[in-house]
């Protein structure tokens, strides 16, 4: 984890950043870059992870997870797409553009961290520490789908998740259905019935505050 964190650095100091930070957390290493050399013109924040999950099962591979292979146009390894290909994509056309100009057209800061499979705990507090440090006009991530090969995709929106651990407390043992059928509520019956009561028919989720905050889109004027 920390060579790949040293091999962001590296290619970020390839690309003509020289404000580079390896900022060590209690688990593994983020990596932190700026180039504000475009004054008046925007920024923009990249965002990315270099861990991945697990290889194994190794045997299942058909060539070495950590030795990019390419078969039928496809490049093969753990990472590739999520989130080492796309991490490696931005950090070599920033270095191509700086090539190109001798620097970059806009200001750029860069967060590639190594806990996004583990849920980013030291990358929350690492924001909650640094805001205006991370201030900008346009965050681009790129740990998302395409739509298909060739086909250019933005995602706009993405779903957040809440995990919960619910308990429910029933009869000590099994109940005859002939005698307590009925009468006695079965826990599964309780536990299906909070479930299909998070939404509505229209699938809109009726948890009450859940819509607090949210801006909704304006509604599209009839034609005339």
């Amino acid at each position: 984890m920390e060579r790949a964190a040293r091999w962001v650095a590296d290619n970020l100091r390839s690309a003509g950043f020289s404000a580079i930070e390896v900022v060590p957390t209690e688990m593994h290493p983020l990596v932190y870059a700026e180039s504000l050399q475009a004054p008046g013109k925007p920024t923009v924040l990249f965002y990315g992870h270099y861990d991945v999950q697990p290889a194994e099962p190794l045997h299942l591979w058909t060539s070495p997870a950590f030795e990019p292979t390419v078969r039928d146009g496809n490049i093969y390894a753990r990472g590739t797409a999520d989130d080492k290909g796309q991490v490696h994509i931005h950090l070599k056309a920033l270095q191509a553009l700086h090539e190109l100009n001798g620097k970059l057209p806009i200001n750029v800061k860069v967060v590639i961290e190594g806990e996004e499979e583990v849920g980013s705990v030291s990358l929350w507090n690492f924001v909650q520490q640094n805001k205006e440090k991370l201030a900008a006009d346009a965050l681009v991530v790129s740990d998302t789908s395409m739509l298909g090969k060739g086909v250019p995709s933005i995602t706009y929106g993405l779903r957040g998740l809440n995990y919960y651990q619910i308990e429910l407390t029933g009869p000590e043992c099994d109940l005859h259905s002939g005698v307590y059928g009925g009468a006695v509520t079965n826990a599964l019956k309780i536990l299906t019935e909070l479930f299909a009561k998070l939404h509505d028919k229209n699938f809109r989720v009726t948890v009450p505050g859940f819509y607090d905050g949210i801006s909704s889109f304006p509604k599209k004027s009839a034609k005339r």
